[in-house]
């Protein structure tokens, strides 16, 4: 599918996404619902006409600003916000922890031109579970929204590596007290997490694990409730502040 709209343009090796999963999920009945953020309506329109190809992929409302997306949310309950990070009258990070609290089900996907280390730290904060720059190709929006509605964090890779700057910084500046002490998680659960990490879908770290997929999907489960986290990527940044996992 060729791109449709000027701020994203098809990508080379370097602007793929990190942790792509699964071409859609086949046993899913009824098309991943999307609500469209943006405070450009030509950008939002573009992207309504992109999705609008994908069988398996329904655009049910757009919003022009955090505060009206909150209230979109609301009322829509839609699978996936996909939404830019500054806007007026409410950004995109501040209106991230409002959704979660009015559709806690929807999963936010940041779509924006910022690569500032910061904005992305506060979106994973915030409970976004995806962080894609704008020059992405059209076909990786869709692939994205598939892969974070089956359950996996979506990062472009220019972020993903200031990502794991900061997460270094941010241990370095730890120090090694802690108030509560970490939540225990099996050895199995280790392995999985380290993983997860790395960047592996679901499928991939079943064969890494010869284990089932569905296994893969109770450990992770698992270990999100154990750390009373809402995402994967939530998962790795906690494990790599407390020293669960080395960063090498």
């Amino acid at each position: 599918m060729a791109d449709s709209f000027g701020p994203m343009r098809a990508g080379g090796t370097d602007d793929g996404v990190v942790a792509s999963g699964p071409d859609g999920d086949p046993s899913r009945e009824e098309p991943i619902r999307v609500l469209v953020v943006d405070d450009h309506a030509l950008f939002r329109r573009g992207l309504e006409i992109v999705l609008a190809a994908e069988e398996d992929i329904q655009v049910v409302g757009e919003a022009g600003d955090g505060a009206e997306a909150v209230d979109k949310a609301a009322d829509l309950l839609p699978d996936i916000v996909l939404m830019d990070v500054r806007m007026p009258k409410r950004g995109g990070i501040e209106a991230c922890t409002s959704i979660k609290e009015v559709a806690p089900s929807a999963k936010i996907i940041m779509l924006t031109i910022s690569d500032e280390e910061a904005d992305l730290y506060d979106a994973i904060k915030a409970g976004a579970t995806g962080y894609l720059l704008k020059e992405i190709s059209t076909d990786e929006v869709a692939t994205a929204i598939r892969a974070v509605a089956d359950g996996q964090s979506q990062i472009s890779p220019s972020m993903a590596s200031k990502l794991l700057t900061e997460f270094k910084s941010m241990i370095q500046r730890t120090d090694e007290r802690r108030l509560v002490p970490a939540p225990r998680l099996t050895d199995r659960e280790l392995e999985v997490l380290k993983l997860v990490a790395t960047g592996m879908n679901n499928r991939d770290i079943a064969k890494e694990l010869f284990i089932s997929e569905n296994t893969v999907k109770n450990h992770v489960r698992n270990i999100l409730e154990k750390l009373q986290l809402h995402s994967r990527m939530e998962a790795v940044v906690y494990a790599m502040r407390e020293k669960i996992l080395e960063i090498r």
